[in-house]
């Protein structure tokens, strides 16, 4: 039903997107690889109509069709939800959903909000989750729920080609279960997925057939059966990867970080824990578990009403951001894009953000100083493509999330690292670096706290993880109890006992 053959997208003689072919069959899966700039944007791009190619042609039931345009793309059965949410936040649920197609009454021009409210609950239902108000403004939905009123808004449109660009990347586990039985349903019915991922996992579990782009270049067709972990990897970053996880040490170091009986509202409550030197510790929960609220608690962005936290043994306030960065303690954000980066800003002026003092004498910002400083600390961190003064807002999702560690390593006095989310829509290869620092600073003694929704990333770089449920710490687990098994569990609020070790 769907086949691309040689496409081909350059930009000023530079090749996004070379000679790329493949096929897919009515009610397949396909999922599309590759590391940022890999060239999967441009591909996407083409084929819902938002750029137009300069070589090559697409066809649709064998006939050849030239996608104008995104009504065009929309108009052929290709619908695409991109990683970057188009909601409109100011209207409802059911407003975004059937935005342009939205039912009247007996008056042309009158809306009928009862049913548009109606297919807009019927679609969430169908998807599996009746509890949405579809009534509800969407700026006060969480990120997870937003994505998931965008899924259903390309769902209502019941499209022949459905092109999803990292949709789990802010979903639980549980909601990419419900989103897979859902594209179950679609595909028993025809429709063709083309699934845009970074977690390679999700393409073993969904996908039928891979391909793999590599420098604009497709360097992998091939069936999921066929297809190993391994190889998978190694068409992604062009090198086999022994292990995507660093081997470290025990820690045995002292206590750096202590919480006791952190409480904020129906946020969380009473959440204790402490986090060693040297140690790495997971928190794992489930969407609304209260993780990323905890994590802002402790870095003082969103301070807690009532409990304490101790830095070394000494009690610190955390009003502000500012009295934890005095107090050694930095957070990586959950969402780089709005709390993380000035998009408009250059990297230089990014990078440097929290380390004027380094760079400055009397309130004056040494230049060259600074410049020599942040180029140095970003070549340690390879971010790619090199230019200080290039908009953050032009890198990749990997590159982005460089800058925002750099920001971090550059300044004084550190000594405990809160990473929320840290791989959140990075490729593989930029994964592995993450996890290269993360293992170096715990090796240089840091105290870090690892808050993931990736099952795997949670078992493999942490000593221990402490699972929350309902706003609060339900379970902690000692890595000889870790199994993906059983921190489901204690998230879901399973019987642990019934588990298998």
């Amino acid at each position: 039903m769907l086949s691309v053959h040689d496409l081909g997208k350059s930009y000023d003689g530079n090749p996004a997107l070379a000679g790329v072919s493949f096929e897919a069959a009515p009610g397949s899966v396909v999922a599309i690889c590759g590391e940022n700039g890999a060239g999967k944007s441009t591909l996407m791009k083409i084929l819902s109509g938002a750029i137009r190619p300069n070589t090559g042609e697409v066809r649709m039931d064998g006939r050849k069709v030239d996608i104008a345009d995104p009504h065009h793309a929309m108009a052929l059965g290709i619908h695409t939800v991109y990683q970057e949410l188009s909601l409109l936040p100011h209207l409802s649920v059911a407003e975004n959903i059937l935005l342009g197609k939205m039912p009247h009454g007996r008056v042309r021009w009158i809306v009928d909000w009862r049913e548009t409210e109606a297919r807009a609950a019927a679609v969430l239902n169908d998807f599996g989750f009746p509890g949405i108000d579809v009534g509800t403004r969407v700026s006060d939905l969480s990120i997870s729920v937003q994505q998931i009123v965008e899924i259903a808004k390309a769902l209502i449109a019941q499209p022949r080609v459905l092109i999803l660009d990292e949709p789990s990347a802010v979903l639980s586990q549980h909601e990419i279960e419900l989103l897979f039985a859902r594209i179950r349903d679609l595909t028993a019915s025809g429709v063709i997925v083309l699934y845009i991922s970074h977690r390679l996992e999700e393409v073993f579990d969904i996908a039928g057939k891979v391909v793999v782009l590599k420098d604009g270049r497709m360097v992998l067709e091939a069936p999921v059966a066929e297809v190993d972990r391994e190889r998978l990897i190694s068409a992604m970053v062009g090198r086999s990867l022994a292990a995507i996880y660093p081997e470290r040490a025990a820690c045995g170091g002292k206590t750096v970080l202590e919480v006791r009986g952190l409480t904020r509202g129906n946020k969380f409550s009473d959440v204790s824990f402490d986090v060693r030197a040297g140690e790495i510790v997971g928190m794992f929960g489930l969407v609304g578990s209260g993780r990323t609220e905890v994590a802002k608690a402790i870095f003082g962005a969103e301070p807690a009403a009532s409990g304490e936290i101790r830095v070394s043994g000494e009690p610190v306030a955390m009003r502000t951001p500012a009295d934890a960065i005095r107090n050694g303690i930095v957070l990586v954000t959950e969402d780089r894009k709005r709390d993380g980066l000035a998009l408009d800003l250059s990297v230089l002026d990014n990078s440097g953000l929290a380390s004027m003092d380094l760079v400055s004498h009397f309130g004056i910002i040494d230049r060259p100083r600074r410049e020599k400083v942040v180029a140095e600390r970003l070549d340690q961190i390879a971010v790619r493509p090199r230019g200080l003064t290039r908009p953050v807002r032009q890198l990749s999702g990997g590159n982005q999330q460089k800058v925002v560690l750099a920001k971090w390593l550059l300044v004084r006095g550190i000594r405990v690292f809160v990473f929320d989310e840290p791989t959140r829509g990075v490729d593989i290869a930029t994964k592995v670096e993450i996890y290269r620092i993360m293992a170096d600073l715990a090796k240089r003694g840091m105290a870090i706290l690892l808050i993931s929704s990736e099952m795997p990333e949670v078992l493999g770089m942490s000593d221990r993880v402490l699972v929350m449920r309902s706003g609060r710490i339900v379970a902690e687990l000692d890595r000889v109890d870790l199994t993906m098994e059983r921190v489901f569990a204690h998230a879901a609020g399973i019987d642990s006992d019934r588990v298998p070790a």
